[in-house]
């Protein structure tokens, strides 16, 4: 397989021919296309190989968010035989998709890195649900990939065209795809939005058809499928690694687990541009410092009142920006925490180092 099939080109080339400049060791470029518990799957040019990062790599990485994952572009020292290959670098990134850990205040978790589209995959039966779009639009702006809202399960929704406009409402400028993988109908308008050789992601929580789409993209079952529980609408976890596929088209599709919890993580741009029509309105604000409750001349609350924007979206807005704010407080907390403890392991090395030195002299 050729790299260049994967999404390899001239920025990623020129990056790593300044780290090949630099290093002594046998470096070659490989993509990460599976992963299942920290064991890592790549795709070089002429192999598939099992790998784990490097000491040095894992020594120097500044946190979890530093270290490989899917998508990820990296290089590696290839095994002589079978064992596996050691990765020592991860190239730059055009962006990463992350989330809040699960149970965690202060820990991000990899999703994916290197996307052109971030697919939002909900279903329209039970599990349809306006405000976890909205959640989900938030985390997907954050990645630098343009998000694409899915509307999975178009068959068991008798009036498809009305929830295409109520989700187009609440994801300004966002494209709404609506399709029905049994079927085999819409497929074609998500494949416009994945050419050849470009990256997407489905993000979504168990239940919701990804595997069904993935098979039915791919012509064939490479993923096993389970129906949803009849109570809740619930899914199951039927896929328990991340994946990259290669579509026959060229088109290059990475799929993992469902998630139903997907905490806010990064920088507060994500927000911004998944409720741009609230802040348009907080723009025409008499107060720029506008808490949008009950100050005079408050344009939010006057287009709440008017029925312009619904109470349940600036609710939705409001709680996502106390979540933001309440968890960026935290990281940063721990952030000077972990610096800290790096200047001391820093400073514990170079004494170290220098009374061997002293020793041998």
């Amino acid at each position: 397989m050729l790299i260049e099939s994967l999404g390899w080109g001239p920025d990623l080339a020129h990056a790593f021919s300044l780290l090949l400049s630099q290093s002594s060791l046998p470096l070659v470029p490989g993509r990460v296309v599976r992963q299942e518990r920290g064991l890592l799957t790549l795709q070089t040019s002429d192999r598939t190989l099992l790998a784990r990062p490097s000491g040095r790599l894992l020594h120097h990485a500044p946190g979890a968010e530093a270290l490989p994952t899917i998508g990820d572009w990296v290089a590696l020292v290839p095994p002589s035989g079978d064992g596996e290959a050691l990765l020592h670098a991860v190239l730059p990134r055009r962006g990463v998709l992350m989330r809040r850990e699960a149970g965690s205040e202060h820990e991000g978790q990899l999703i994916a890195a290197n996307l052109d589209v971030v697919f939002l995959v909900t279903g329209l039966d039970g599990n349809f649900n306006p405000r976890r779009i909205e959640r989900a639009l938030t985390v997907a702006w954050n990645s630098g990939a343009e998000p694409v809202v899915v509307l999975s399960k178009a068959d068991l929704q008798e009036d498809v065209s009305a929830r295409v406009l109520e989700v187009e409402a609440l994801a300004p400028g966002v494209p709404v795809l609506a399709l029905s993988a049994l079927h085999g109908t819409g497929l074609e308008e998500l494949l416009a939005r994945l050419p050849a050789g470009k990256t997407g992601a489905l993000l979504g929580s168990s239940g919701v058809g990804k595997s069904t789409l993935v098979n039915r993209l791919l012509e064939e079952a490479r993923l096993a499928t389970q129906p949803v529980s009849q109570e809740g609408d619930r899914g199951r976890h039927t896929t328990t690694h991340r994946e990259l596929f290669v579509l026959p088209h060229g088109g290059l599709l990475i799929d993992g687990p469902g998630m139903r919890e997907l905490g806010l993580w990064g920088e507060e741009d994500g927000l911004g541009q998944a409720f741009s029509d609230v802040l348009a309105l907080a723009a025409d604000c008499r107060f720029s410092d506008c808490a949008h409750q009950r100050e005079p001349g408050c344009a939010v609350r006057a287009a709440v009142d008017s029925g312009v924007l619904s109470p349940e979206r600036l609710a939705s807005f409001e709680k996502l920006q106390r979540e933001q704010a309440y968890h960026a407080r935290q990281a940063s907390s721990a952030g000077q925490r972990e610096h800290k403890r790096l200047e001391r392991n820093r400073t514990l090395e170079g004494w170290q180092h220098s009374r061997a030195k002293r020793r041998g002299d």
